[in-house]
């Protein structure tokens, strides 16, 4: 701090609205003045400790203030009570264009989080979107950082709901949300995937009453385990799914009739893991029904929409399928009764008919034989005449397809080729854009720092106030009183002096 009407904070407002900063001189220009202001900054040299020190300084007189903040946690750990977060703004692609380390303190930690629990259902963790109330700061030992005041959990509820929309509608504008439902319950349920938590207690309750159905012969199951919790859940259940998928193929050579994912019991903040695009898309395009039972009553995710059909627990999803079977077997003996009755009364009317025509085909026989020989032989002439058009037809037809085919192929690489070269342009110019934004930012900080050395503010007439041993730097008249001994740093040297009144200009 300086003992100057012109110390004044840097306006940093119109800065933040402009895409592109830009210095308010050039560096030549810059460097010129200070060399001209003094030439003795040639030989001068700055502990670090000194340099990151007027850093400091910069930041807390500009950024003193709290505010809100987006960010999304790209990483979060505690240690001894306090968390540290890692925190970053991405654009509409994915990329990230800021980030910066977040500290949130013991002393508040307890609470900012007990209320986001509490109001979100979930534990704050990596990889979702939070509202920040923030400082700024920064230390010459560990840099810049935020300092975490609170966070809103009602942005993040907000956040959530929204990104559920949003895949509810993509999932429909892509087809996907019927998809699966459309598909025909199967006739019989001999082979059934189950993909669950392993030890889960719904698995339990489900393997239970499975078990019985296997031990009949009517079902067999083939169980798959995957975590159910946590930002590698939608993942993991991807790979269990396909992993399952291919482990059967190559053992049947076929699909199997079902495919089951089951949670059972666990807290509801863990339901927001499983609203995963990816994992909803590759539910919908299964081959083959999906059912599910995540273990819930009242919310729902998005693998209850996607599914052909949503049970509240796996106990419920055993009992249908041991319901379908039963059924199945019921109709099965209710069809067998009626075969067997039609069969009979068509065994009758048969053996009467066959006595009955039997005298009239053996006197029908010599002379529809003659009659047949005669039409089989111009039949046969007629099917060759006709065959060989066909082929002649056929492989006009397949030369004419085969050369579209190629025109078509020629056109739609060409046009792919094009688009590359396109493509390709746009991202170079893209990344030389953003080269020299951020080459242009950096230039404006070194200026601001520059600017704001102690040494270059002394030089140019200004002065600095001090206690009298030189300690504390004296920045309001409220530290002043009469009689009091102060210290004045000049450029060259120090000077005391007595303070005989002080009179305040605060209104």
């Amino acid at each position: 701090m300086y003992n100057s009407k012109k110390g004044r904070k840097p306006n940093l407002s119109a800065a933040q609205s402009d895409k592109v900063i830009v210095p308010a001189k050039d560096l030549a220009t810059l460097e010129a003045e200070l060399a001209e202001a003094d030439d003795a900054l040639e030989n001068t040299v700055l502990r670090l400790s000194d340099y990151l020190s007027a850093v400091e300084m910069v930041v807390k007189q500009t950024f003193d203030h709290r505010v809100w903040v987006k960010a999304e946690i790209r990483n979060l750990s505690s240690k001894g009570g306090h968390y540290y977060f890692e925190l970053a703004e991405k654009d509409d692609a994915g990329k990230v264009v800021a980030s910066c380390r977040g500290n949130l303190w013991r002393f508040k930690a307890a609470r900012v989080l007990d209320k986001f629990e509490r109001a979100t259902g979930m534990v704050l963790e990596r990889d979702i979107t939070v509202l920040l109330k923030v400082s700024a700061s920064f230390h010459t030992l560990y840099g810049f950082a935020l300092t975490i005041e609170d966070i809103d959990p009602s942005y993040t509820l907000g956040d959530l709901a929204r990104q559920y929309a949003a895949m509810v509608d993509r999932l429909t504008g892509e087809g996907l949300m019927t998809l699966n439902k459309a598909l025909p319950m199967p006739f019989d349920i001999e082979h059934v995937l189950v993909i669950a938590p392993e030890k889960a207690a719904g698995l339990g309750d489900f393997q239970a009453d499975a078990d019985r159905l296997a031990a009949t012969g009517a079902c067999q199951f083939h169980y798959h385990n995957a975590t159910f919790q946590g930002n590698h859940a939608p993942a993991e259940i991807r790979a269990a799914i396909t992993r399952a998928q291919q482990a059967f193929m190559a053992t049947y050579e076929r699909l199997p009739d079902l495919l089951v994912i089951i949670r059972g019991g666990g807290a509801v903040g863990d339901l927001a893991y499983l609203n995963d695009y990816e994992l909803a898309a590759l539910v919908a395009e299964q081959p083959i029904p999906v059912w599910v039972g995540i273990g819930h009553e009242r919310d729902k995710v998005i693998l209850d929409e996607v599914a052909h059909t949503s049970f509240d627990t796996p106990s419920k999803v055993i009992a249908a399928i041991g319901a379908h079977l039963a059924q199945l077997i019921a109709q099965t003996l209710r069809y067998q009764a009626q075969i067997k009755q039609a069969a009979q009364r068509q065994l009758k009317i048969a053996e009467q008919q066959a006595t009955r025509q039997l005298g009239q085909v053996q006197s029908q026989t010599i002379g529809q034989l003659t009659a047949l020989k005669k039409d089989s032989n111009y039949a046969w002439q007629s099917i060759q005449q006709s065959a060989r058009r066909h082929v002649k037809q056929a492989q006009r037809v397949s030369d004419d397809l085969s050369m579209r085919i190629k025109d078509g192929a020629y056109k739609h690489l060409d046009s792919a080729r094009k688009h590359t070269d396109t493509y390709q342009y746009v991202i170079n110019q893209s990344a030389h854009q953003q080269l020299l934004q951020v080459k242009q930012s950096s230039a404006h900080l070194r200026d601001i720092i520059l600017l704001h050395r102690p040494e270059r503010v002394l030089n140019q007439g200004y002065s600095m106030l001090m206690d009298d041993k030189g300690k504390q730097i004296l920045t309001s008249s409220a530290q002043l009183y009469p009689e009091q001994t102060i210290s004045i740093q000049l450029k060259d040297g120090q000077a005391h002096a007595r303070i005989l009144t002080v009179e305040s200009t605060k209104t």
